[in-house]
């Protein structure tokens, strides 16, 4: 068994009592999934065991739901080209641009926290002329993927996103693509094993307010009720405690360049992964239970794709 990583005391606690963990049945579950794995002719996963433990407490430990959870991890994937393709590497240089503007922000907690894992993003931050707002849900992919392989905070504790909309125009929330973020919302909660606590838009313009709430619409509707949308400044720090945020932010733990030079070291470190993320995925062609014709998730994918429930023994 590859060494899967102890977790702190609080957070070990908190996967007990609500995410059914059993220690010492750890390492069985993670090779039942395993094993069931390498059976699927139509399944190329991941098969480390961090892996496939987060999607064990991402479902509560039950080993059926954690099968269905992988299975549509990849499914879902398929069907979201615009983000789940040939640029997700360490080394693409756009990935690599977008990281060091800024226009995400991994906010680390202290290892006694037990409360959810933090991300900030920037959405004015960029040039609506040279990326698309798929390019920025691409990198912010690829951190979420690093967030469920080695944060335990969004492995037990679950997620929070800050919207910062500081400095955004119009040309902004044209740039949104409410249909991919419709999309990409579905996959983030029905497939990533991380769970979402919350979506916080802070410094909305006043002047876009009451529009911005019309593109919640957007958002399925599990979502639309994580959802808060605040012009205050000081919004964020009901979320986030001052102590981890950066100065940039009101905060006391150094620049954000200086996170941003964290965040790129730890992106490059995954240089492996996400390689083999490239032959990782799903081939329908081999699956072998038959399609059932009305599991087709329409109401969040549309005509661009569908997929249904899995029947898994």
């Amino acid at each position: 068994m590859t060494f899967l990583r102890p977790l702190p005391a609080g957070l070990q606690k908190i996967a007990i009592e609500e995410l059914n963990e059993v220690p010492d049945r750890v390492e069985s579950d993670i090779c039942a999934l395993r094993t069931w794995l390498e059976k699927l002719p139509h399944l190329r996963a991941c098969m480390e065991a961090q892996f496939l433990l987060s999607f064990l407490r991402g479902s509560k430990f039950s080993l059926e739901k954690a099968k269905q959870k992988i299975d549509r991890f990849y499914t879902l994937q398929a069907v979201i080209p615009e983000i789940f393709n040939e640029h997700r590497l360490v080394d693409d240089p756009q990935v690599l641009e977008i990281i060091r503007m800024g226009v995400i922000l991994r906010i680390p907690l202290d290892k006694e926290d037990t409360g959810p894992a933090v991300t900030i993003i920037r959405v004015g931050s960029y040039d609506t002329q040279k990326y698309k707002f798929q390019d920025i849900i691409r990198v912010g992919s690829m951190f979420g993927e690093i967030m469920m392989l080695e944060e335990d905070n969004a492995t037990v504790s679950g997620y929070l996103e800050i919207m910062d909309m500081t400095g955004v125009t119009a040309a902004n929330l044209f740039a949104l693509q409410p249909q991919l973020l419709s999309k990409f919302s579905a996959y983030a909660d029905e497939a990533m094993p991380t769970r979402q606590k919350g979506i916080h838009f802070i410094n909305v313009p006043k002047a876009f307010e009451t529009g911005f709430k019309s593109l919640l619409s957007w958002f399925p509707g599990k979502i639309r009720e994580r959802v808060s949308v605040s012009s205050d400044p000081e919004a964020i720090f009901e979320r986030v405690s001052r102590d981890y945020l950066p100065v940039e932010y009101g905060g006391t733990k150094g620049s954000m360049q200086n996170l941003l030079k964290e965040m790129e070291a730890k992106l490059c470190s995954y240089r492996e992964y996400f390689e083999a993320t490239q032959i990782f995925g799903i081939n329908e062609q081999l699956r072998e239970e038959q399609r059932s014709p009305g599991n087709s998730h329409a109401s969040h994918f549309g005509v661009d794709g569908s997929f249904r429930l899995l029947a898994i023994d």
